[in-house]
């Protein structure tokens, strides 16, 4: 499947800003399943420097700066991806979830096994007691992992409510788990939150996906959005499994992943900060486009 994605940000300040200093992550990552052959981002007043890099979880974004006054700053990027639907795999022949948990004991685990970074509490998603009695339904005595996290899955999409007015983005997690109601980001750092308080790694996945109208209606354009879920690590064969607990899904050929960390403060797609700005408002518009040409 092949798809153009069009993601504008536009910030518009109170006052003029003077100095603006901010780091994109808008660039899809290259993935065995994912490839994206083009890419532009167009960053409104001109920055006067513009840089490249990829941070510590192997993620691509672009810092730019922007100085002379201005009272309004637009990024838009545009991204051409190419997604193959991932290899079919079996849930039942994965290990059993305790041997995963055990991998990553203070005992066994080596500084240079990756996933156990994602294992302990971040930033935004701290664990707890709370978060894994609930996961404990979801884990019962050696039940293949990815059994587990398709479970848990399931039970956090029927569970809670999607509400976008029940959080915002300095809404702690232990709100979202008492009232159940929030957005994907909310649902996403739930769901790592129940598997890193049984001892499973488990990372913080932003994208895209792709948005189907009702029968019959036209196709809103602006109306997609950045979209969270959740990868869980299943042992050395399987490798990471990605599950959306927002719609009850494995991702697959509509889900776009954009970068990947610890949790949402590792992978925002815009932050920065400003000199001068007073108050802003900030508008979101994306498009997740099927191509013809795919």
């Amino acid at each position: 499947m092949r798809y153009h994605i069009i993601h504008r940000t536009t910030y518009t300040y109170d006052s003029p800003v003077t100095v603006s200093h901010y780091l994109a992550r808008l660039l899809p990552r290259p993935l065995a399943n994912q490839e994206c052959p083009w890419h532009e981002l167009l960053i409104r007043p001109e920055p006067i420097e513009r840089s490249l890099r990829t941070d510590y979880f192997g993620n691509h974004s672009v810092y730019f700066e922007i100085e002379g006054a201005h009272q309004q700053l637009e990024v838009i990027a545009r991204s051409l991806v190419d997604i193959r639907p991932p290899p079919a795999f079996d849930p039942a022949q994965t290990p059993a979830w305790e041997k995963i948990r055990d991998r990553f004991t203070a005992d066994t685990v080596g500084i240079d096994y990756s996933p156990a970074e994602f294992r302990f509490s971040s930033a935004l998603i701290q664990t707890a007691p709370v978060f894994a009695d609930y996961a404990m339904p979801s884990f019962p005595p050696s039940r293949p992992i990815a059994e587990g996290v398709i479970s848990l899955n399931h039970r956090i999409n029927t569970e809670f409510v999607f509400d976008s007015t029940a959080t915002d983005l300095a809404t702690p997690i232990s709100k979202v788990m008492e009232q159940r109601r929030g957005v994907c980001q909310d649902f996403a750092q739930v769901m790592i939150a129940c598997l890193r308080s049984i001892g499973l790694p488990a990372r913080y996945v932003s994208g895209y996906l792709e948005t189907r109208p009702p029968p019959g209606k036209p196709r809103l354009v602006g109306a997609d959005a950045s979209h969270a879920w959740v990868a869980a690590w299943c042992g050395e064969k399987l490798g990471w499994l990605d599950a959306d607990p927002t719609n009850d899904v494995l991702p697959n050929e509509r889900h776009i992943t954009a970068a990947w960390g610890r949790d949402f403060s590792d992978v925002s797609p815009l932050r920065g900060v400003t000199l001068g700005a007073g108050e802003q408002r900030l508008q979101v518009a994306v498009d997740v486009l099927p191509s013809d040409d795919g």
